[in-house]
């Protein structure tokens, strides 16, 4: 028999109204059956046409009834928070329910055990939170979190519960202010009990996007360490990484970039390293000569992170982890995979930082094999290769002269001294071309510099806001004012120099070293004819007269001694 849609709609409106106003006289004394009768008149109306009702239930405000209904022991309840639960699935109906002052009595009824009205609770609360960090924060405020993760603990049997739980902690982690509550409770060892039960695809990716995000905490990046995650981790990317299956790829990916989060914990990375000895260090390192970009830029991107302090670096260098990277580089030179290059890059620069370990790095040919990655355009894999040159000549004469008198990474180097769409790699290439004159004190890498058109970043470096940036190129400057002023004499004078130098001087913000530094440079400059007529057109003795009180003992020194030296020039 079909029946009449239409007669359907007409009864369904006619039971909602009255469902309606019988609720609006409901009190807590109504019969169980009466009650009931209305609910699931309610639900069966939701059902046909969820916004519909959600309107008229908000018109004939029920939704303040609803916050007496909601009590423990009431067989009502669960019914209550499912009808809740749809018409917040409605943006509109959100705030109401807010006003209403249904958060908190649901956030009661998490303490039940009634697994129905837990879960129903669950989802009444998720879809009136949904999308809002304020209501969020309100709830994290009220304690849900320990309460969730008790009952994750508690009812892991039950899918649709532990299902509600990981929703919720998906959405909750995402604040800041989630995830010092988090830190105090066990989530880590209950999401890892969780994960090691779990075959499917679906709800293993369910449980990662819970477990991202608060492996950006250091403290449970250490708690999921010690609760076992990581064993499970490489035992995905050793299940998935020779299939070409679109879920065990994702997964794959998945593991390997948590893996690296949780190494950028400075206690946990530690813990895994374990001197250089730890299985989990030894497994990531053959990540690197494998054939998946994804492992290979997992691993280089955990050998960066566990080189992150000397100890760790000088043990790294020491074992044979520079030829595997530069292996790992040399693979992708031509139309290489622009991430692994930057990885592999990054891994290269943190090794460079300890002193002992330029030399072995640079006679191991690490500075041939970034310059390789020299014509590239991407601003990121310049960025990496400009620090890792600029850390392996750091102290290191030789290798600095020999990089400075090569003309081919000179010109880049200028080229992207006016990459203004990429600050960090403009930043890079004027620090690294300051270095190479720094550290060679080379007349041949000046006049390489200067041939190349270097000169005029060096001065405008000079005016950088980072003291450390103005510090490097005035520094430079004055060894090239020392060494070969001649030379430079022109592109100085043409960079105006000297009017910057007295705009520092000048300036009460200067910090002392960068005062300092420029009274040197005056001092060199006024070998040059014509730039010693601009010092003395532009009055430094009145400038540098009033430095020799300056309250950096220093400062002062120079001062006298510079106001000496012009007087005499004068």
């Amino acid at each position: 028999m079909r029946i009449n849609g239409h007669l359907l709609r007409s009864v369904l409106h006619d039971n909602l109204s009255d469902a309606l106003k019988k609720l609006k006289i409901t009190t807590t004394d109504s019969t169980a059956d009466s009650l009931e009768g209305c609910l699931d008149c309610l639900l069966q109306a939701l059902a046909q046409n969820n916004m519909e009702t959600s309107e008229k239930i908000q018109k004939s405000g029920v939704l303040q009834v609803f916050a007496s209904l909601l009590m423990p022991q009431s067989s009502c309840t669960a019914k209550v928070a499912n009808i809740i639960a749809e018409v917040a699935r409605n943006e509109f109906m959100r705030n109401p329910c807010v006003d209403a002052g249904l958060i908190p009595p649901l956030v009661q009824l998490l303490n039940c055990k009634d697994q129905e009205v837990l879960l129903q609770t669950g989802r009444a609360l998720g879809n009136i939170c949904y999308d809002s960090h304020t209501l969020q924060s309100q709830l994290i405020n009220m304690g849900v979190i320990p309460t969730l993760v008790k009952l994750l603990g508690i009812h892991c049997q039950n899918a649709a519960l532990t299902e509600m739980c990981l929703v919720a902690f998906g959405n909750l982690a995402e604040l800041e202010s989630s995830k010092e509550q988090f830190a105090y409770t066990n989530i880590a060892e209950e999401l890892v009990k969780l994960f090691k039960k779990q075959i499917e695809h679906d709800k293993k990716e369910m449980i990662f996007e819970v477990l991202a995000p608060l492996a950006e905490n250091d403290v449970i990046k250490l708690q999921l360490v010690e609760a076992g995650l990581v064993e499970c981790l490489l035992e995905i990317v050793q299940k998935t990484v020779d299939s070409d299956k679109e879920d065990d790829v994702a997964e794959l990916k998945t593991a390997s970039d948590l893996m690296v989060l949780l190494l950028l914990g400075d206690e946990s990375m530690q813990k895994l390293f374990e001197g250089g000895k730890g299985s989990v260090f030894q497994r990531v390192l053959s990540w690197i000569p494998s054939n998946s970009h994804q492992l290979q830029l997992a691993g280089a991107l955990a050998i960066a992170n566990f080189a992150r302090n000397d100890g760790n670096c000088i043990h790294m260098v020491d074992n044979g982890i520079v030829q595997k990277l530069m292996d790992l580089l040399d693979r992708h030179v031509e139309d290489g995979n622009v991430t692994v290059q930057h990885a592999a890059l990054s891994a290269l620069r943190n090794l460079a930082i300890p002193v002992v370990n330029k030399a072995k790095m640079l006679s191991a040919g690490v500075a041939e094999a970034v310059l390789k990655f020299l014509r590239s355009e991407m601003p990121p894999v310049q960025f990496k290769l400009l620090g890792t040159l600029r850390m392996l000549i750091d102290a290191q004469a030789e290798a600095a002269e020999q990089l400075g008198k090569n003309a081919k990474l000179v010109e880049r180097l200028v080229e992207w001294c006016e990459a203004k769409d990429h600050a960090g790699v403009m930043g890079e290439s004027n620090r690294l071309l300051s270095a190479l004159i720094r550290h060679s004190k080379s007349k041949d890498v000046i006049r390489t510099i200067v041939q190349s058109g270097g000169i005029k970043h060096l001065v405008t470096m000079a005016t950088s806001e980072h003291v450390i940036m103005q510090n490097e190129a005035l520094v430079a400057l004055a060894l090239i004012a020392a060494l070969e002023l001649v030379t430079a004499e022109k592109d100085l004078e043409n960079a105006q120099l000297v009017q910057i130098l007295h705009r520092l001087l000048s300036d009460d913000r200067s910090a002392p070293e960068i005062k300092y530094n420029s009274m040197v440079l005056i001092c060199a400059l006024i070998g040059s004819e014509p730039l010693q007529k601009e010092v003395q057109s532009m009055a430094f003795l009145e400038v540098v007269s009033k430095l020799r009180s300056h309250e950096n003992k220093t400062v002062a020194q120079q001062a006298s001694l510079t106001e000496q030296r012009l007087a005499v020039e004068s």
